[in-house]
């Protein structure tokens, strides 16, 4: 199981493609991978920067078990890793710093360039979270084959994306793109939401989170193949408690309109 999905600049991103495409570097834990220039015909780098400024290796990726460590190989400059997710969170990893942990499940790791800055992202799928029924020194911790982080927008959209069936399990109705971010852009942290950004989360939670099976249909156009992800992340969302009643209280209240009785 991969620890870390690398997308390399100019690679399309998990919302335009399946995250299981040859573009996209999976590692697993141990794996390194070295990134910069490259030098041609000598030692290769799995991520390319095409940048004149950039160092031919510039610095490494490492896959640990849950998370990711950073090389910085720069004798003079240093590099941001920010936290896609956060607002404006960010780390900076000091020239020579070998091993820098990074905390971040979505990450886009920034090198100064000529051209201005060259980046690349980073996606750590498997973060372990706290179980609260686990007991301390009662052996070996168990791995939660769905873990999933309730603070995380990717969890937003799919508790929106839930949310008719959670009201009412008769309910068959199945949210639009449009409708998700609709109903998620009254929270702060979703003002700028849009449909190619929903369109991306439902992709990481259907190919990284979740690791489902959608296997395109003969003839199945774009909408088709969205509608079936959507389908099967509620159905896996709902059977295993995933998303449940109380997390509706992350989503923007539903006011009532206020009825006004009429003068006799």
């Amino acid at each position: 199981m991969e620890t870390i999905i690398v997308q390399p600049p100019g690679s399309s991103r998990p919302g335009e493609v399946r995250v299981t495409g040859n573009e996209l570097l999976h590692m697993g834990p141990g794996d390194v991978a070295d990134f910069g220039r490259g030098v041609p015909g000598g030692r290769e780098v799995s991520i390319v920067l095409s940048d004149p400024g950039i160092s031919r290796r510039a610095g490494r990726l490492e896959a640990a078990e849950d998370y990711w460590r950073l090389s910085n190989f720069s004798r003079d400059t240093a590099y941001a890793v920010e936290n896609l997710e956060g607002a404006g969170e960010y780390i900076t990893v000091a020239p020579g710093r070998l091993g820098a942990p990074v905390p971040f499940e979505f990450s886009r790791v920034v090198l100064p360039a000529l051209s201005g800055t060259v980046d690349f992202k980073v996606f750590a799928p498997q973060h372990a979270y706290l179980d609260e029924r686990s007991s301390p020194g009662a052996g070996d911790a168990t791995v939660h084959p769905y873990a999933l982080d309730a603070t995380a927008k990717y969890f937003l959209v799919l508790v929106a994306l839930c949310e008719p069936r959670l009201r009412d399990p008769s309910d068959g109705t199945l949210p639009s793109v449009g409708d998700i971010a609709e109903r998620l852009r009254p929270l702060e942290s979703c003002r700028r939401l849009t449909r190619s950004a929903v369109n991306y989360h439902i992709d990481y939670l259907t190919f990284a989170k979740l690791r489902l099976d959608v296997g395109d249909e003969p003839g199945a156009d774009g909408n088709a193949r969205t509608g079936a992800k959507r389908a099967r992340l509620v159905s896996l969302a709902l059977r295993f408690g995933l998303v449940r009643e109380e997390h509706l209280a992350l989503l923007p209240s539903r006011r009532r309109p206020v009825l006004h009785a009429s003068g006799a």
